[in-house]
C-alpha cells in the first residue's frame, strides 16, 4: 500500500498517516521529520537545509524531493509500501514527485484527501496553538494558511481525481471514526490496486458515509 496524504492544516494527516502506516506495516514518510532528522545528523542534505533555514528561506523543492526519494528507496527495500505526509503542496511538486516515484517503481496507490471546513480547522489549530504555546499561530495567520492551501491544493486534488487514485474522507468526524473509515476503504481497495490500472479507476468520495460508521448523517 502506497498512500499520499492531501489535507489542510489541522485535518489530522499526521495522526491518520501514522495509523495507516502502522496498520499496513509500511514506512511513514513525514517530510518535516525528514528535514529535522537530516539537519540533526548533519548530512549533506541536512547542511543544505540548514543554510536555507538560517537565511529564513523556504527549503527548495529539489532538496525535499531528494530526501523523499532516499526515503522511498529505503521503503522499497523494506517491502515497497509507504505513507507520504507533507508533500506535495502544489501541482508542480505533485508532478515532480510522480516522476521521481515512477523511476523507482513506487508511484502512489491512493491519494487520500482529508476534507474539513474552515471553522473546524480554525478551532483545532487555535486549540493546538494554545496547548503548544504557538504565539505565531493567530487567527489571521491561520486564515492565510488555509487560503493558500485551497489555492495551491485544488489543482492537485483534481489531478489525482483524473488519475483515478483519489479517495476523499470527511475529517470532521472523531479521529477514531475517520481512521476506521480510512482503513476499511483501503482494505477493500487493496486486492484491486495491483490488478486495476490507474486509467480504469474512478475517484472515490466517502464524505457522505458517516452514518454507516456510527455517525448521524
Amino acid at each position: 500500500m502506497r498512500v499520499l496524504m492531501v489535507a489542510p492544516p489541522g485535518a489530522g494527516k499526521g495522526t491518520q498517516g501514522a495509523v495507516i502506516a502502522a496498520h499496513f506495516d509500511v514506512a511513514h514518510i513525514a517530510t518535516g521529520d525528514l528535514l529535522r532528522d537530516h539537519v540533526a545528523r548533519r548530512t549533506e542534505l541536512g547542511l543544505a537545509v540548514r543554510q536555507h533555514l538560517d537565511k529564513g528561506d523556504l527549503v527548495p523543492d529539489e532538496i525535499v524531493l531528494d530526501m523523499v526519494r532516499d526515503a522511498m528507496v529505503t521503503a522499497k527495500q523494506s517491502g515497497g509500501g509507504y505513507v507520504l505526509d507533507g508533500m506535495p503542496r502544489n501541482l508542480a511538486q505533485a508532478r515532480s514527485l510522480y516522476r521521481t516515484a515512477q523511476t523507482l517503481g513506487m508511484t502512489a496507490s491512493v491519494a487520500l484527501h482529508l476534507k474539513a471546513d474552515d471553522d473546524e480547522l480554525m478551532r483545532r489549530l487555535l486549540a493546538r496553538a494554545a496547548l503548544e504555546h504557538r504565539t505565531d499561530d493567530t487567527e489571521p495567520v491561520i486564515r492565510r494558511r488555509l487560503a493558500l492551501y485551497k489555492e495551491a491544493t485544488h489543482p492537485i486534488v483534481a489531478w489525482y481525481a483524473e488519475r483515478g487514485i483519489l479517495v476523499s474522507v470527511d475529517a470532521m468526524q472523531p479521529v477514531e471514526l475517520v481512521a476506521r473509515q480510512i482503513l476499511t476503504a483501503l482494505e477493500a481497495m487493496r486486492p484491486l490496486i495491483e490488478h486495476v490500472p490507474e486509467h480504469a479507476r474512478r475517484p472515490i468520495d466517502l464524505t457522505g458515509l458517516g452514518a454507516a460508521f456510527g455517525v448521524d448523517a
